[in-house]
């Protein structure tokens, strides 16, 4: 009854009884479905299908995605933890001609190892002990859809065989079945291994790796687009304002300056905890710095000390260095965060040994 439902153009279903969580979840999905019918802004734009960015990083990934989503070739999306791999999966779906069908996630790190080969294609009645009936898999409810495989490295080696199989026959075969079944579904992958290294070592199938691996999209760690940061927050504090039913104006430029300088290993999911933490416990009007985690207090300090010890020379080039990563090294643009000619920076950048 679900196959048959999503088939017409469910968006998904749920089993009883309902995870409320869960059910927010997917409506916020929904939401986002219904946002990619309307047309992008454009070149420059800082926001693309829930993805927030405006650096030049991820105005490339944007290109990417809609060069991409409208044919049927299998993408790899290469990216840290946090970095919204997921994200960029379902930007490339709701933009592509199956976005009416279903996308279907699956993570790979948390079905475990023998269950994943039903879990995929599902399973006849009879198959094994306890399979009271038949079972339609992942890959299969999927059909004329997408399919997101998260954490491709952390695959099976017994099951990047079958997987393979899928991917150059287009067909299945459920655990216990006799005939193979043909299912028309586009695969997108994510990892956030160097998977290419995993190949060498012999720890993924190079054959399997080059089937999904027919474009790669790389999305950038936050600390390489420390542009966007100031974005991202924003958004976030605003989203979860609403949610809170709180009233917070602002972030303080000092809360903004030590987001910046912050390296953030988890990337935005972990500024996203940060946003909503500091929303939901902050008696204010404004988030300052007591608002934030203290880690991030730590890390200030730590900033300033180092800066107190630094002799004019020393501050003067990390300002620089500064204003160039913010830029992607775009002297010009540089020179204006910084109030002087392009002329002025040049001969500085080459008083610090920045430019031969």
């Amino acid at each position: 009854m679900a196959v048959n439902c999503m088939r017409k153009g469910a968006y998904t279903y749920l089993t009883k009884p309902v995870d409320l969580n869960l059910l927010e979840d997917i409506v916020h999905q929904i939401v986002i479905h219904d946002a990619s019918k309307t047309e992008p802004e454009g070149p420059g734009e800082a926001h693309f299908m829930n993805i927030i960015g405006q650096s030049q990083a991820m105005q490339e990934v944007f290109s990417l995605i809609r060069r991409v989503s409208k044919t049927d070739a299998n993408i790899l999306i290469l990216g840290e933890s946090g970095t919204g791999k997921e994200l960029v999966a379902r930007a490339i779906h709701y933009n592509s001609l199956r976005a009416a069908k279903p996308f279907i996630p699956i993570d790979c790190t948390t079905i475990p190892s023998e269950l994943m080969e039903s879990e995929l294609f599902g399973y006849e009645k009879g198959a094994f002990t306890n399979a009271n009936e038949r079972k339609i898999g992942l890959v299969e409810m999927a059909a004329q859809g997408t399919v997101f495989l998260d954490e491709i490295g952390d695959l099976e080696l017994n099951l990047e065989k079958k997987l393979l199989r899928f991917l150059q026959e287009k067909d299945i075969l459920r655990v216990g079945g006799k005939e193979r079944i043909k299912i028309d579904v586009r695969v997108l992958s994510a990892t956030n291994v160097d998977i290419e290294e995993e190949v060498e070592k012999g720890n993924f199938r190079a054959d399997l790796y080059y089937r999904l691996n027919v474009i790669s999209i790389r999305i950038p760690p936050l600390r390489d687009r420390k542009e966007d940061i100031s974005l991202i927050a924003n958004y976030y504090l605003k989203h979860f304002c609403q949610k809170n039913n709180k009233e917070i104006r602002a972030l303080n430029p000092e809360v903004l300056s030590l987001l910046e300088d912050y390296e953030w290993p988890g990337n935005v999911r972990e500024l996203e905890n940060v946003i909503e933490r500091a929303v939901i416990l902050c008696p204010l009007d404004h988030i300052n710095i007591e608002c934030l985690p203290r880690r991030l207090q730590q890390a200030g300090s730590e900033e300033s000390q180092i800066c107190s010890e630094l002799n004019l020379p020393d501050m003067e080039k990390r300002i620089i260095l500064r204003a160039l990563d913010k830029t992607s090294w775009n002297q010009s643009q540089a020179a204006n965060i910084l109030g002087i000619s392009r002329k002025q920076l040049r001969t500085k950048m080459k008083n610090h040994g920045l430019l031969e």
